[in-house]
């Protein structure tokens, strides 16, 4: 079978793609510039078209078959690749439909991550200490990883991991063998138009699921040595998960080292940015939600204290116009403890136009430590700035879904 997957560099298509070509199906496809996963993707022998999405380079491929197009939710219905792809006849999903599919076809046991927050974390330690420990694991999770691709699979595995996300509510394509929820708090109002809405979405995911962990029976948070304690929640989930399968494998009854698990969890090393070292001082984060922020912050005054440094800097990069209408109200205390923040202009995606967006100012007057914000922008000035504090002695934190990472990148990884 030849899949053609539109979007293909980035995180979350390009592990799916990784995925289907070491189960041995044709894979290839498409993206507007070179994604995350993109040198992966090249290194397997897939074939990638980077540059304007025309059709045309899909037009050639069909030409040469083309059973299955698969595209991110991002693509919008007048896409030139997807109205050609509609019009060609084949079949046409979305990237949670494949999933199921290799699952099912491949008859793996799935463990699904969801959550608001924590799933990209808790996915990772779980492939992480599944590594670690030999187990017959294949995944796919949507960051780069320092340790292994962002996607595996080999003939043998019996079990798959995988980082559910849930919006356009894909997740519920699913049945898994044991679902984990680190948090759940309502987020994508674009998708989920009530906070019940939300709720009944995860209601319906528990009960598709075989087995659920949302706190762990087995480990406590204080156990686990990482910084922060949303990180150490995350590691006692990945750990009852682990365990779970451990037992599977070898029967209920295996005495096992959990011990020799809580120290492999502590030596973890991050993923692509969940509060990634970019440099020394310099670290990115995906949070863009004041839950997450408050998250992060809590990973980051541990850093503080491990590293010696003299305190906290925040550049924030709000994610959607339509998102921040909905948590406008909860950044009020979602920076406390920090010494400075550089709020820039929310990044603007799968936009209602009928919202006013909201500017930088109207945020920070909300805020009960407003004296530390102040709006910025990704310039000289900006750079200036955080490299004066990183000289100081500063930890400095980018916090964002958008691409003031490349910004980052570009300035302190060289």
């Amino acid at each position: 079978m030849n899949i053609y997957i539109s979007g293909i560099t980035g995180t979350g298509m390009g592990p799916l793609a990784l995925m289907a070509k070491a189960a041995g199906y044709t894979v290839f496809g498409s993206d507007l510039a070179k994604g995350a996963i993109y040198d992966e993707l090249i290194e397997a022998g897939i074939e990638v078209f980077v540059g304007e999405q025309d059709g045309k380079f899909l037009e050639k491929k069909i030409k040469e078959g083309v059973d299955w197009f698969c595209h991110t939710s991002a693509l919008k219905e007048d896409h030139p690749e997807l109205v050609l792809a509609k019009g060609a006849g084949m079949k046409v999903t979305k990237r949670d439909d494949l999933t199921a599919f290799l699952v099912e076809k491949l008859g793996l046991k799935m463990v699904a991550v969801a959550g608001t927050h924590g799933k990209t974390t808790t996915t990772s330690m779980i492939i992480w200490a599944g590594l670690k420990l030999g187990l017959p694991i294949s995944y796919i999770v949507g960051t780069t990883l320092g340790f292994s691709a962002s996607g595996s699979y080999h003939k043998g595995d019996k079990y798959f991991i995988y980082e559910a996300d849930e919006y356009d509510r894909n997740f519920l394509k699913y049945h898994p063998w044991l679902a984990v929820i680190p948090a759940v708090s309502y987020d994508h109002p674009d998708i989920y138009p009530t906070v019940q809405d939300y709720v009944n979405a995860f209601s319906q995911f528990r009960k598709q699921s075989e087995q659920v962990i949302e706190s762990s029976n087995v480990f406590e948070v204080d156990d686990f040595k990482l910084a922060g304690e949303a990180r150490r929640k995350d590691a006692s989930l990945a750990a009852e998960a682990v365990l779970k399968m451990v037992q599977d494998e070898d029967g209920a009854d295996v005495l096992f080292d959990c011990p020799g698990l809580i120290e492999i969890l502590n030596k973890f090393p991050g993923v692509g940015r969940r509060f990634e070292r970019l440099a020394d001082g310099v670290y990115s984060d995906y949070a863009h939600h004041p839950e997450e922020i408050m998250a992060t912050i809590n990973v980051a005054k541990d850093e503080v204290e491990m590293r010696g440094k003299k305190g906290i800097v925040v550049v924030y990069q709000p994610h959607q116009n339509t998102r921040q209408h909905e948590v406008f109200d909860g950044y009020k205390d979602a920076f406390l403890g920090v010494d400075k923040v550089f709020w820039l202009p929310t990044y603007l995606t799968r936009e209602n136009p009928d919202l006013r967006v909201i500017e930088p100012k109207e945020f920070i007057d909300t805020l009960s430590n407003s004296d530390v914000a102040e709006a910025a922008e990704l310039n000289e000035e900006l750079l200036k700035l955080l490299k004066k504090y990183l000289s100081d002695n500063y930890l400095v934190v980018l916090m964002t879904a958008g691409p003031a990472d490349s910004w980052f990148r570009e300035n302190f990884c060289n």
